[in-house]
């Protein structure tokens, strides 16, 4: 294969640290843009004007790639017509003619086109960028059963050992093992393949990917049919997922001959199993679809999975045949915000239908887990703090349900619950009415004689009256309820079900050894806050209860997150000392699921969050994440058994997370601080 390169452009101006910050090429992102242009059959002069519509508005959007359909320059429904010589010469024309046009445009074209090469003709991709061809891709498999008759007209990839074409003067890689690699964006190479390819048992975008793609391309016609538009979804799903890359899809719609045949101009891209962008199918006057593709992602993700290296290994035979084309895209370098949409709250699906899927999912997960761990112990009987708050809350709805479940009587289940100095009537008031809604042993033993004698023994200055409450004041009530229930539970002959989530895991927000850091059992230990939120309104909505208890659960719902530790005319405020949880658990996601750099963590917040909270507020609270998270690892080190529930974020030490407890978070807030403005316009 040849190697082609292009020439760097002259030094660009210095942008700002502000312009670079909002520029989504500056933080591993790649836009890319795909489209069905209506068809002019057997017209290549009228088609190629209707492609450089859109190529000058992909230009517009500053997209790095325009995707057309297969045969896009011909159309694909024409038949015989593709033998003709006056088409192929056309074809041919008007190659030459976008390749002139290329010189002015951004986006690297790929556009469809039947070539001709030493007496066969081949079913391609051209691949166009700044005045040159970058190289063309014959397709590698042929549809000749039911409505497809290619074999009549097109040779095959492996019909030919020829590795070069001339195409508008021009001698350039043919075939279909070759790999695009831009030389000025790390991560971003791509692979091209045509329509029946991705139908194939092994895709050539399979090794595409394997040999260095991270984004997969393909050109189809895929004339419609009753189904097969949710068929070309899911094939584009899993073929991102099992190739640990994105991939972009875009077939032949309006104008394509319907003499015995119907079109709908799909295009659709998905990035891993998640779908990034979608057109409208059936459309007589068809959009541009734009994606924004985070090329840096599907790379770290990649490096985590051991299995993807290894398929790589077996194949390094076949491999060693792709060659690499490498380009300068020159991107962009002022500000160029995402239009790509961002979860707020990636614990917890937007789709409502999947949100219901995932909240059976995870419930489940946890009354699974600990009617195992009941049935294990034999004990037949738990003990659970109950404070009225999320977290306790949904413990023991998950505790009455494994008890349902395994046929035990909730009577069985031991629920205390234990105010202290601060506790407000509010939570007592939800923790009561919770206990007796579900029937179970509800008890209640206040801890404040003992909290006060233990600040007396410590010659604590809240002993004798004084407004001093800091960490041992606080911790001398945490310490306590615990200490209870673990005795309790030796007296009751049963075990303690923890009730801490992830999030508090995360920010270190428990307190270590004697404290709600520790249990026998934790069922929340890997549910974040935000799902635990949706988990108990789902509850609620399923009406899983009688309807007593579905009240009580929208009532915990509406409380402030507090520990309630503190007294004072004003309710102590969890989220004021760590953080909104809503922005923590974003933060938690992407730096443990996928290890993302402080400074791209920081613009996806700002991408998501900014009509909320500003930019410096996001950063604030993104600084108080990453120190309470390096800081608090030795908790994580020594937590309970419980069990995992969100991909990738599980942080026991047996499980996703693994860490010394000792390391600084130093190098990750001296990326924050080197590659992020202090204030943002």
């Amino acid at each position: 294969m040849l190697h082609g390169v292009r020439l760097m452009a002259a030094r660009k101006p210095q942008t700002s640290a502000e312009d670079r910050f909002k520029s989504l090429y500056a933080h591993g992102f790649v836009r890319v843009a795909a489209c069905a242009p209506v068809v002019a059959p057997a017209d290549p002069v009228t088609n190629a004007e209707r492609i450089l519509k859109f190529w000058r508005e992909a230009d517009g959007e500053r997209a790095a790639v325009l995707l057309t359909p297969e045969l896009s320059l011909s159309g694909y429904a024409i038949d015989d017509l593709l033998l003709q010589e006056p088409l192929l010469d056309a074809v041919e024309t008007t190659i030459a003619r976008l390749k002139a046009e290329s010189a002015n445009l951004f986006p690297i074209l790929i556009v469809g086109a039947p070539l001709r090469l030493h007496g066969a003709l081949y079913n391609c991709a051209v691949v166009i960028h700044r005045g040159a061809i970058l190289g063309v891709v014959p397709k590698s498999f042929l549809p000749n059963y039911r409505e497809f008759y290619e074999k009549r007209y097109f040779g095959v990839a492996s019909d030919t050992r020829e590795e070069l074409i001339t195409v508008a003067g021009e001698s350039v890689d043919f075939g279909a093992d070759v790999i695009f690699k831009a030389n000025d964006i790390p991560d971003f190479a791509f692979h091209v393949e045509i329509c029946e390819d991705f139908w194939s048992p092994v895709p050539p975008s399979t090794h595409g990917a394997m040999a260095g793609a991270t984004v997969l391309f393909n050109l189809s016609a895929s004339n419609i049919v009753i189904g097969k538009a949710e068929d070309r979804a899911v094939l584009c799903d899993s073929q991102s997922r099992r190739a640990v890359a994105a991939y972009v899809f875009a077939a032949a719609g309006y104008g394509e001959s319907t003499t015995d045949l119907a079109w709908d101009g799909q295009v659709i891209a998905y990035e891993m199993g998640e779908k990034i962008a979608d057109g409208e199918r059936f459309s007589r006057d068809p959009k541009l679809v734009v994606a924004d593709i985070d090329v840096q992602r599907i790379a770290q993700e990649r490096r985590r999975l051991s299995n993807f290296r290894d398929s790589a290994a077996r194949e390094k035979e076949r491999l060693v045949r792709f060659g690499h084309t490498t380009f300068d895209l020159e991107p962009p370098t002022g500000p160029l915000p995402l239009k790509r949409k961002l979860d707020q709250f990636p614990f917890v699906p937007d789709d409502l239908t999947k949100r219901d899927r995932d909240c059976f999912e995870a419930y489940n997960i946890q009354v699974q887990g600990l009617a195992k761990r009941v049935e294990t112990t034999g004990s037949n009987r738990v003990v659970l703090g109950i404070s009225g708050g999320l977290d306790s809350t949904h413990a023991l709805i998950v505790a009455a349900r494994a008890f349902d479940m395994l046929g035990l009587p909730r009577k069985n289940i031991v629920g205390v619950t234990m105010p202290g100095f601060a506790t407000t009537d509010a939570t007592k008031s939800n923790a009561w009415a919770l206990m007796k809604a579900l029937g179970i042993d509800a008890r209640e033993v206040s801890i404040q004689p003992l909290s006060q004698r233990m600040l007396e023994d410590l010659d604590h200055p809240a002993a004798r009256g004084e407004p001093v409450y800091d960490v041992a004041y606080e911790n001398v009530q945490a310490g306590l309820r615990t200490d209870y229930l673990f005795r309790l539970a030796n007296k009751e002959g049963g075990f303690v079900v923890g009730t801490g989530d992830l999030s508090e895991l995360a920010l270190g927000w428990c307190t270590y050894g004697v404290g709600d850091h520790m249990s026998h059992y934790n069922v929340n230990g890997g549910a974040p806050k935000t799902l635990i939120q949706h988990l108990i309104l789902w509850v609620a909505d399923t009406n899983i209860f009688d309807a007593n208890t579905s009240k009580t659960l929208r009532s915990v719902l509406e409380g402030e997150i507090s520990p309630e530790l503190i007294p004072g005319e004003t309710q102590q405020s969890t989220q004021a000392v760590v953080g909104p949880y809503e922005l923590q658990d974003f933060n938690l996601f992407w730096l443990t699921r996928y290890g993302l750099k402080p400074s791209k963590i920081l613009f996806l917040a700002w991408s998501a969050w900014r009509e909320k909270y500003d930019y410096a507020t996001l950063r604030k609270w993104l600084e108080v994440f990453l120190t309470r998270f390096f800081t608090s690892q030795y908790k994580r080190s020594a937590v309970p058994n419980g069990p995992k529930i969100v991909s990738g974020g599980a942080l026991s030490p047996r499980g996703d997370w693994r860490m010394p407890s000792d390391v600084s978070a130093a190098t990750w807030l001296a990326e924050l601080h080197a590659n992020t403005p202090e204030k943002l316009d």
